[in-house]
Parts: structure tokens; sequence; C-alpha cells
């Protein structure tokens, strides 16, 4: 597979990660950063149909809600992503968050780990917190994760000083096959979390829609188009759609696109999403 290929699987990845606060868009990227590395097969194997397992296409399967796939090469990468409007803003106006961070490890032998710093108020260049993102393939087609995300924020100016975690299972189905040989083109997600997941904001508790949401998360990925998949999400709050794509044919430049906030169970109406990446990597290593 030709390096320009393989950092466009990369940064495709990077659209994995946001919940129906902004401040979810980093933890999007890296979920999906992660998500394609795994997944490289090269160009010039020779694959028998009978015994091939059938990993995660080379697109985008979520942005709101992480995923168990992970990456097996060392990268750093640079996010940023934008919400419109942003929820319980009057009158209407956007919000971004900010993010870098480094991912390395073999998850088939042993774990991959990922860390990153968040900088949620981009203009003020304040309000900081870390993920840290442990993960681990396991039987023929499957993947977890387990993570902690929005940690050690300061408690005078975020509203999730808690932090959150999750674990989240990923299956690529072996009887759907992608339009690019050696890949499923239908992928699944489960998992359960806290923080985000489970609490909803002080709007929304204000505004009547109770405290709690499910804690269960959820998202299911298919291939319409060869590059191109549509994805449905739960974010353990509400309900969205996704898309991602490369915007320039030789670039690893990625964007993602969403809608969120579908139905009244949070926020205080429908939300778009936009996110952008772009990884560095740091070895060859397939």
């Amino acid at each position: 597979m030709k390096e320009n290929n393989t950092f466009s699987v990369v940064i495709i990845a990077v659209l994995v990660f946001i919940l129906p606060e902004i401040l979810r868009a980093q933890d999007t990227f890296e979920h999906s950063l992660k998500l394609k590395v795994d997944s490289l097969i090269s160009e010039k194997a020779i694959f028998s149909i009978a015994d091939v397992t059938l990993l995660p296409n080379n697109n985008t399967h979520s942005i709101m809600t992480p995923t168990g796939w992970v990456g097996n090469s060392t990268y750093i990468f640079a996010l940023l992503g934008a919400v419109f409007p942003a929820e319980y803003v009057k009158p209407h106006k956007g919000d971004l968050i900010m993010a870098f961070g480094i991912s390395t490890g073999n998850p088939e032998k042993h774990i991959s780990v990922s860390a990153s710093l968040n900088i949620v108020r981009v203009t003020e260049f304040k309000n900081f917190s870390a993920n840290i993102i442990l993960s681990r393939k396991i039987f023929k087609a499957s993947s977890i994760a387990i993570g902690g995300i929005q940690l050690f924020a300061d408690p005078a100016i975020s509203d999730a000083p808690a932090g959150t975690y999750y674990v989240s299972f990923s299956h690529a189905v072996q009887t759907v096959r992608s339009k690019e040989r050696g890949y499923s083109g239908l992928i699944y997600t489960i998992g359960f979390g806290t923080g985000r997941f489970l609490y909803k904001s002080p709007y929304d508790i204000t505004s009547g829609k109770g405290k709690y949401g499910t804690g269960v998360f959820a998202n299911v990925s298919y291939e319409i188009f060869k590059n191109v998949n549509i994805n449905a999400e739960w974010s353990g709050l509400n309900l969205g759609f996704s898309t991602g794509f490369q915007p320039l044919k030789n670039s690893p430049l990625i964007l993602g696109l969403g809608i969120y906030n579908l139905t009244k169970n949070s926020g205080d109406g429908v939300n778009a999403i936009g996110t952008i990446g772009y990884p560095f990597p740091l070895s060859k290593k397939q």
C-alpha cells in the first residue's frame, strides 16, 4: 500500500468520538484515528477467501462515540472540532475544541496506548484536560478499549471535572465485504461509560430533561460507496448520524460531518458537527 494511502487510512480514523457537548470532539478524532491503523492490509498480499479475516474498512465509522479498534504504529496527531450551534447558547454561535497526542503499541501481541491533551477554551488557551486509552484486539475480528477522558480538569472552570470512564467492544462482520478487498463493510460497537455517557448537563436538568442518560453507547457503520460509510450513533444521551471524507486526493487530511441531538432526550435542538485532523506518523510499521 502506498505511503499516502497509509497516511489517509490513519487519518480517516481521526473522527471517532464527539458526544453532545464539544468537549467530546477530541475523543472522536482520537478513537477514529487509532481505528484505521489496526486495519491496514498490504495490497500486495495474496488473500485466501476462505481464511482471510475481514478487518474494518478504511472509512469513518463514528464521530460521536468511541470504538474498540486501535492502531499498531506510532504517530502523533493534531485535531480540531467544532459544533454549531453550541447547546443552550443564545444568540446561536459555535464552539471549538483543540487537541494533540500520541499513540503507540501493538494491540495484537500486547496493548496499544494513546494519550492526549485537550484544550477546551481555544480562544483563551485554557481549560486543559487529558485522555488515556488502552486497547487490545481479541477473537477473530473484534477489539476492546478501556479509556478515561477529560481527566484532571480544573474543577473551577470545567463542566465535567470528575472525568469520564468507559469500556467498548467492536466487531467487523465477516459476512459483509467492503468494496476494497480484505475489509468488512459492516462494523458495530457497543459500550458503557460514566460521565458524559451517563450524566446530562445542568442545562438539561434545569429544562426538565432529567439527570441521567442510559450510560450505554453504540454505533453501527455501513459502507455505501467505496471510501464512504454512513454511521448511526447513540451517545448514551441522544441519537446522531455521521460520515467522513478525504478532501484532497494525495493528502492524509480528513474532514468529518455529523448531526446529533435528533431527539428531545437532551440538548435544545439539532446540532451540526465538523471535524478536521492530521496525523504525523513516526514509524513505517503497518
